[in-house]
């Protein structure tokens, strides 16, 4: 569940969306009343923070944090937006996720490439060694005074708090987990406290931000990259703003969020580029995610049946069939995150039974190699391969149970009155410097290789994920015998856990 906060008119210019009506939508309703209607799946009753008073303000959404137990989405009142953008910011699992714009560089309409490193601007002296600023430019009608990094906000400052170098602005809504509650009330309440020192064109959610990242945070970013966002203050900017959205299409963006960012090469290239769009037509047809796993077990169990012949053309459409179970067990993930059908009983089922579809593969090979008369012993073989795979997936599944547990890095914290963030911005230099040795070093520098393309897809394939190893079946299965299947999983399967157990061991040590 997630606790909704409306935020109305900032400290800054009234922003209020009374009488502001979206002309073009079905009983003409105000932004506002759209909006409310968007998060009514999420808060029924959402919280209502009036703007004016920006100290008055702080304390009540101190308030509203304090009494939290779920995460917590805050947002202005007079937000456009689009509702898959809602449920992207809110299915983040961080800390805490700002949307945000970057200032464009010259020469540059890239809003959404954020970066914490000197640039390529025409810049006369490095970041490192620039001095903090009151920022002036403005983006949207916000004062740009954040520091947007790769991957997390910076530093903010505010109309008296500098910050180095800015470079993008706070758009509105900002997502903060139930771990952090407690964290952002207080820093709410210090933020009351100094409300006399910040100016007028201050934005609220740009404060809150401030005191969190200053308190040592962790603010992830997220941009607005294939969906729309703005907020509206005249009727002239929701007549421009309206069309505008309807532009652009919401329902493609979704279907391509329904598919996961991190597969492997072989998902990625071989079923995503197509599956999706068997998932939006088994979504729209009212078919549930457990029915389209059915499907997958189904063709999964036929293709060990065909297997178990051991006759060519039926291992060849084994081959085909197992693929094809594959796709299918991808597709009924991506019609639960396009349908938003998400149950405990699907997660049990796809996790459970991706396992028995491989194993009963494995059943049926052994036992094809048998009728054909080409010996007992392959039973070793697929004994071995089920059991280093059955050990792989016992450490996958403690490694994240372990690594769930355990606390988020801490950031440096900086006193919220502090006028401006070089002793922010030094702390971290020195935390960078310290995880740049052994073997925080080490893990580091393999991150960083990762933006190699081609060392990327190799990292990939290396750990033998799924996708490739309904490859391996498939083709290796077609092609040649179960004894050179079992052999590549074998082999590849032990590659694949020796570099997965050297990499969880390092990260458990640093």
């Amino acid at each position: 569940m997630t606790r909704v906060v409306l935020l109305g008119a900032s400290p800054g210019p009234d922003t209020s969306p009374t009488g502001l009506r979206l002309a073009a939508l079905p009983g003409n309703p105000t932004v506002a009343e759209r909006l409310r209607g968007q998060l009514a799946s999420y808060d029924q009753r959402p919280a209502t923070i009036a703007g004016g008073d920006v100290a008055a303000a702080l304390r009540a959404l101190a308030e509203v944090a304090e009494s939290a137990t779920e995460s917590l989405l805050i947002i202005p009142e007079n937000s456009l937006i689009h509702d898959e953008l809602i449920y992207q910011i809110t299915k983040t699992k961080r800390g805490a996720l700002a949307l945000v714009a970057k200032e464009p560089r010259p020469g540059s309409t890239d809003e959404e490439a954020p970066e914490d490193t000197a640039e390529s601007e025409s810049e006369l002296v490095p970041i490192d060694e620039a001095d903090p600023e009151i920022g002036l430019n403005r983006l949207e009608g916000l004062p740009v005074r954040a520091r947007v990094g790769k991957s997390r906000v910076v530093s903010v400052g505010t109309a008296t708090h500098a910050v180095t170098r800015p470079n993008g602005v706070l758009l509105g809504p900002l997502h903060v987990s139930a771990r952090n509650a407690q964290v952002l009330a207080e820093t709410c309440r210090d933020l009351a406290a100094l409300a006399h020192t910040f100016g007028p064109d201050d934005d609220l959610v740009q404060l809150v931000v401030f005191g969190l990242v200053r308190n040592g945070v962790s603010v992830g970013i997220r941009g607005r990259r294939d969906l729309f966002y703005r907020r509206v203050t005249t009727q002239e900017e929701v007549n421009e703003a309206g069309p505008e959205m309807a532009a652009m299409d919401e329902d493609r963006a979704r279907l391509n969020n329904a598919v996961k960012g991190a597969d492997g090469f072989f998902t990625t290239y071989f079923v995503s580029t197509y599956s999706r769009f068997i998932a939006r037509w088994a979504a729209r047809r009212g078919l549930t995610p457990n029915q389209v796993t059915l499907i997958s077990i189904a063709l999964g169990v036929a293709a060990a049946a065909c297997f178990a012949t051991g006759d060519r053309p039926w291992m060849v459409l084994g081959g085909v069939l197992i693929y094809f179970a594959f796709v299918f067990d991808c597709v009924d993930g991506q019609v639960a995150r396009y349908a938003r059908k998400f149950g405990v009983l699907g997660a049990w089922l796809d996790a459970t039974f991706d396992r028995f579809k491989e194993y009963v593969v494995f059943a049926g090979l052994a036992l094809g190699y048998v009728i054909a008369g080409n010996g007992e012993d392959i039973w070793i073989l697929a004994l071995a391969a089920l059991g280093l795979q059955s050990v792989r997936h016992l450490l996958d599944f403690s490694f994240g149970a372990a690594n769930r547990r355990k606390p988020p890095a801490k950031l440096p914290m900086l006193a919220l009155d502090a006028p401006d963030d070089r002793e922010l911005r030094a702390a971290l230099s020195r935390r960078r410097e310290e995880r740049s040795h052994g073997l925080r070093g080490v893990l580091k520098m393999w991150t960083r290789a990762g933006r190699f393309r081609a060392l990327h897809w190799a990292r990939k394939m290396i750990v033998f994920p799924i996708g490739e190893r309904f490859a391996a079946i498939a083709i290796t299965a077609a092609l040649f015998d179960a004894r050179i299947t079992f052999l590549t999983l074998v082999i590849w399967g032990s590659v694949a856990a020796a570099y997965s157990l050297t990499g969880r061991l390092m990260r458990s040590l640093v």
